[in-house]
């Protein structure tokens, strides 16, 4: 059975070491996690199975790591300090802070129901809703009010002020003088990175058209109302590509991303079977977009929630820089061809003529990625004795643990000294983490390599070393005992054939 409620994947996530809130020893930071020892190896994992996707098994593809802070004029021309903002409204009663459109949707369906009346919408088109409670905001108080919209905090009706737009931008000071022109922005998206490098990145490789610019990297949002464990948070990692065309090709490549993508995650362990594509519909485009696919994974508790999103940001960005370069005069030297120097224009494949590409961007979130796998791979099975175990059957290539090596007992230095042996021959085929676990109670260490997802347990027993005297036993010297985490099958392996059986299990 998989995890039922968000409450079961949290409560796993710190008691095995997965993720702890940030800050924690002093009284926790909101929008805030640390990834621990298995957290960090898991976020790892499903950051190298999308880079190996994405830019080592295509030949039309180039990495990047572009810096976290950007200039304020990249954020400016992008249209980020104009409209990367959520509504935002406040309960005059206590002082608390909601963003508008979760405030109503956390409400019961009969408020909810009351809201859309005051407003003259339809309840049943929430994005509709909120579209009408941003635009006519003092309407907007009243309704709000009228129509009852509890606090989250103290359960009372609020008494609520207009929605007004608040920007997610974290601003930086940059150097010793804090003055009006020396501030940066913490980005919010990777994105912004890759365009103003398109002509680095052209210029350096010869890339023609088509081809992708891939980067994973940290983003800032000063979200409102943080929530839901990792799935909304203030820092964030993303893995996002910009995907270079020519128009007129664009959509072909949309189609091309969203298969893409979505036998991905299918590879992660996540099947398509939960996840819903969304067209957003035209009134709920990002100002860059000219169309987007959500897609909506089933998380637990949460219900769909978007999991990627993959735009066609037609020219928009390239376009904007290239104009605003030459609106500033920022290496703006025109030659007598009337073209800037300065334009991220690249030869189009026929004409050879510059044009301004179209963009395909495929954008996912690495902590909700991870939060998606763990809901899936976490199961819960009721054994023949009747005890019930707790089972992380994560893909092979993600498990943070590929390998645990069990001496059987941890005071006998003939079984410790040959399991580390055995150990360091596993780490060494560069699998990923082998782990040398010498708790001394077997069926502790098997339990607890379950519920963090270890495919393998390998145990060095006394029949490895021959101190085990009886018929038959002779036969099990220099075998080890390797146990199967979803079938719970054990077989004796030859140690000096374990390597290649490893390898070609996790491989």
């Amino acid at each position: 059975m998989p995890a039922t409620s968000m409450e079961e994947l949290v409560s796993l996530c710190k008691r095995r070491g997965f993720i702890f809130q940030g800050s924690e020893i002093y009284g926790g930071l909101q929008g805030f996690y640390d990834y621990g020892p298995l957290g960090v190896e898991l976020k790892n994992n499903i950051k190298a199975a999308w880079w190996r996707s994405n830019v080592y098994e295509r030949d039309d593809m180039e990495g990047l790591d572009s810096s976290i802070i950007m200039h304020r004029l990249v954020l400016r021309h992008s249209g980020h300090e104009a409209t990367f903002s959520d509504p935002m409204v406040d309960n005059k009663k206590n002082n608390k802070r909601y963003r508008l459109d979760h405030l109503v949707k956390d409400q019961k369906e009969g408020v909810i129901a009351r809201v859309a009346a005051e407003i003259g919408e339809d309840a049943s088109n929430f994005p509709a809703v909120v579209a009408a409670l941003i635009k006519n905001p003092a309407k907007a108080s009243e309704a709000l009010k009228t129509a009852g919209v509890r606090d989250a905090f103290s359960g009372e009706v609020g008494d609520w002020t207009e929605p007004r737009p608040f920007n997610m931008m974290f601003k930086t000071t940059i150097g010793p003088v804090a003055d009006e022109e020396s501030y940066g922005y913490l980005r919010p998206e990777t994105a912004q990175g890759i365009f103003t490098n398109f002509k680095n990145v052209v210029d350096s490789t010869s890339r023609r058209l088509p081809f992708g610019i891939a980067q994973i990297g940290k983003a800032f949002r000063n979200e409102i109302t943080p929530r839901n464990f990792i799935f909304r948070v203030r820092e964030l990692e993303q893995m996002e590509i910009e995907f270079f065309c020519t128009p007129g090709t664009d959509e072909d490549w949309h189609a091309h991303w969203l298969e893409k993508r979505l036998s991905w995650w299918e590879a992660q362990g996540v099947p398509r079977s939960k996840i819903e594509i969304l067209d957003v519909p035209p009134e709920d485009l990002a100002h860059y977009s000219k169309r987007t696919y959500d897609l909506m994974y089933d998380y637990p508790t949460l219900g769909h929630e978007e999991i990627e999103g993959i735009a066609n940001r037609s020219d928009y960005d390239l376009g904007s820089h290239t104009k605003s370069q030459a609106e500033l005069g920022i290496q703006a030297r025109v030659e007598e061809n009337n073209d800037s120097v300065a334009k991220l224009t690249i030869p189009h494949p026929e004409t050879n003529k510059p044009i301004v590409p179209f963009v395909i961007e495929p954008s996912a979130g690495v902590d909700r990625a991870l939060l998606a796998v763990l809901s899936e791979a976490f199961t819960k099975e009721t054994l023949e004795n009747g005890n019930e175990r707790i089972v992380l059957k994560l893909r092979p290539h993600l498990a943070p643990i590929k390998v645990a090596v069990i001496p059987l007992a941890r005071n006998k230095p003939e079984l410790v000294d040959l399991a580390r042996k055995i150990k360091s021959e596993l780490q060494a085929l560069g699998l990923g983490r082998i782990l040398l676990e010498d708790s001394g109670n077997i069926g502790k260490a098997y339990r607890r390599h379950d519920e963090v997802g270890t495919p393998y347990c390998v145990t060095v027993d006394f029949d490895t070393i021959g101190q085990n005297e009886g018929e038959g036993n002779a036969d099990l010297k220099d075998t080890v005992t390797v146990r199967d985490r979803d079938t719970l099958r054990q077989e004796r392996i030859k140690i000096s054939e374990l390597s290649g059986w490893i390898q070609a299990k996790l491989r």
